[in-house]
């Protein structure tokens, strides 16, 4: 049913204007938006209001800001909006055809067969499989690195990795583990070209011949896959079937794994960085999260256990908040509609941008400071605008992998402080890479010391 509130009302709606810059202050706008999206978006904001169009080249972009512009990107009433054209002029070389690429009744259709592998059944089946070899996996990072000194984000980032081979692949990396991940680094690299065209040495270039790599390792096993039983993600998808008995081509296989394997460790590696990041130049939250998890029965975790870890959850949100793993969600106007007042044009890239709402003060208290509490069940501050916190998008475009990357997520945290406590040097401030996924640009060093049992 069509949102009446966001109807097109384009006679009634003033025109909009590019805003008037010099080139140079243009190529600084851009410029900024790459480096650093929160500054990017506040200067628009607070200079020209929520409706800004600027023209790049020929490309006309407008910026919507605030709850209501989230609203109206992620509800997406009568289809106004399109995922596909903005991701395909992103990563639609890189990525082709992943979910977050597709629109309508298409992206209907791959989501309700992808479903299959984010039931409770299969969820259970993932978190027996990864529980151990978690707690395997941080209980050796010490003696891996041979020095309390670490870097925290390639740490999570094999982690990670080596989860999704085998809860999404069913299998080890072994060699090959190294060669995947430069890959997948490389693609996700190759999503900042500066430059559209894939000549030799380009970001683009690496990009693509990385992709290559990975559709010649995944191409393989899909037959193998298809005649087996296995339950990790990869073989679900290649036998999963609407109720016509329609499958999934080899391609859009190969494809969904592709984007699947990237958004899972990435995006998860990320959260977890941040959440890292934030406990320690926050020690005390460490010390708070342990007392809640050491009261929970047994030394490892059972699924009943997450929903125990209320403070965990409140620390994971709260890192979100500070570092959303997309820093802005860009769509391309099928249409031209209105928003508050202004006629926003047909073939336009439109974006919104969390990353604005989460440090906004009309929604936050005092949104500069780590401050967990505030989502707890007294302050509630998410619930002040349910389109305020959107670090997994949302509408039917919320990440299928939510649900999972909360039980990945809580399973490391749970396993880092039964082992550790980390710290950072008082004057450190991590230095963030806010596009096109949140990362540390120095890695994030730690200092690991073993916690007494």
């Amino acid at each position: 049913m069509l949102d009446s509130s966001f109807s097109p009302n384009l006679a009634a709606s003033k025109p909009l204007t590019p805003i008037k810059v010099s080139i140079l202050e243009s190529w600084r706008l851009i410029s900024l938006s790459y480096s650093d999206p929160l500054e990017h978006t506040q200067f628009l904001s607070q200079k020209y209001g929520n409706v800004v169009m600027q023209k790049v080249g020929k490309m006309k972009v407008v910026h919507l800001f605030g709850a209501d512009a989230n609203r109206l990107s992620l509800l997406n009433p009568d289809n106004i909006l399109s995922n596909k054209k903005a991701w395909d002029q992103i990563i639609g070389r890189l990525f082709p055809n992943g979910l977050m690429l597709r629109d309508a009744e298409d992206h209907r259709y791959h989501r309700r067969l992808m479903q299959a592998g984010f039931k409770s059944k299969a969820m259970q089946g993932y978190f027996a499989q990864m529980a151990p070899q978690i707690e395997n996996a941080i209980a050796k990072w010490l003696s891996i690195t041979d020095s309390e000194q670490t870097l925290a984000y390639p740490m999570f980032k094999n982690t990670t990795l080596d989860l999704a081979a085998t809860v999404f692949l069913g299998m080890d990396l072994g060699a090959d583990a190294t060669k995947i991940n430069t890959a997948f680094e490389s693609t996700v690299a190759a999503s900042m070209w500066r430059f559209p065209f894939a000549f030799p040495g380009t970001l683009l270039w690496r990009g693509i011949r990385a992709r290559k790599i990975m559709c010649n390792f995944f191409q393989p096993m899909i037959e193998e896959k298809k005649e087996g039983e296995g339950q990790d993600l990869f073989s679900i998808l290649c036998r999963a079937q609407d109720e016509d008995g329609n499958r999934y081509t080899d391609q859009e296989i190969v494809d969904h794994i592709n984007f699947l394997m990237m958004a899972a460790h990435d995006t998860t590696t990320s959260a977890l960085t941040s959440m890292t990041y934030a406990l320690a130049k926050n020690p005390e939250w460490q010390e708070r999260l342990w007392d809640e998890m050491s009261g929970l029965q047994g030394k490892t975790l059972e699924p009943q256990d997450l929903n125990k870890m209320v403070k965990t959850e409140y620390v994971m949100k709260e890192a979100l908040r500070l570092y959303p793993p997309l820093s802005t969600l860009p769509k391309f106007s099928n249409k031209a509609f209105e928003f508050e007042g202004y006629s926003i044009p047909a073939d336009a890239m439109v974006i919104t941008s969390p990353i604005h709402t989460h440090y906004s003060e009309r929604y936050w208290d005092n949104p500069q400071v780590f401050d967990p509490f505030r989502f707890d069940d007294v302050r509630k501050e998410h619930k002040r605008n349910a389109y305020s916190w959107i670090p997994f998008s949302g509408g039917a475009h919320m990440c299928i992998g939510l649900h999972f990357a909360e039980m990945q997520i809580k399973l490391v945290m749970f396993e880092m402080l039964k082992n550790y406590r980390w710290s950072v040097p008082k004057d450190y401030d991590m230095p963030v890479q806010q596009s096109p996924i949140s990362k540390p640009t120095d890695g994030l060093p730690i200092t690991l010391t073993r916690r007494s049992r």
